[in-house]
């Protein structure tokens, strides 16, 4: 099992399921668990679940909501705590530090930084981060239309302090209308759509998911994207 994190403030819930979705088309089984204080994953993903906490399908992939640890999953699995959940992948998107440290974060095979420049995602995403205790290294993820080198250098410096090294590659995903915009009618819909969404967003799709399965394998992601962006 690959655990991959996604942290901070910013509403990223939308585009982890899309990753998820082009996972699960390349024949991985994948758990996204939404550890988020919002829990948006309740809203937009639908169930017919009406507990507190529960694991639900979603378009192949399932989704854990109110579990606050993987060993909570397991529990809630019926597995014994020494066994390893049986996905491939878990994708864990968390915005506090608890949830960095519930389910332990600095483990992660790869860390994932989203925010935008508004201060209340700085800080809340610089906040929650600030629960990491060892050194790890992180890719930031910046949803903005023109991300400043100022910018980049203060979140640089407001980190500087922390236990965050930042990786050298910064992943783009442009502030747009009409991605908003095709986002939200997937969420009506209760669909998983890439058509439509901008090409700078769609590239950032394609270069996470070939950092998680590996850029030998990205003719074969661009093929399976490609595969649902025509809703085949």
């Amino acid at each position: 099992m690959r655990k991959i994190a996604f942290i901070g403030a910013y509403d990223k819930t939308d585009f982890i399921l899309y990753i998820a979705k082009i996972l699960v088309q390349m024949g991985q089984k994948v758990l996204v668990v939404d550890g988020t204080i919002t829990q948006k994953a309740r809203y937009i993903v639908p169930t017919i679940e009406a507990s507190k906490t529960y694991i639900t399908q979603f378009e192949g992939i399932d989704v854990a909501v109110g579990l606050k640890s993987l060993e909570n999953i397991k529990l809630y699995l019926g597995l014994p705590e020494t066994n390893e959940l049986p996905y491939d992948i878990v994708l864990i998107d968390t915005d506090s530090i608890g949830g960095v440290m519930s389910y332990k974060i600095e483990d992660s095979e790869k860390i994932y930084f989203a925010t935008s420049f508004d201060m209340y995602s700085i800080k809340r995403g610089i906040e929650s981060i600030s629960g990491i205790q060892t050194q790890v290294y992180v890719t930031k993820v910046l949803f903005s239309r023109d991300a400043s080198k100022q910018e980049n250098e203060y979140l640089n410096y407001l980190t500087s302090e922390s236990n965050i090294k930042w990786n050298e590659e910064i992943i783009y995903f442009p502030f747009e209308l009409g991605d908003q915009t095709v986002i939200y009618k997937n969420q009506r819909v209760s669909k998983i759509k890439i058509k439509g969404l901008t090409n700078q967003y769609k590239e950032g799709l394609l270069y996470i998911t070939s950092q998680i399965m590996g850029e030998e394998n990205y003719p074969m992601i661009r093929k399976v994207f490609k595969k649902i962006e025509k809703g085949v």
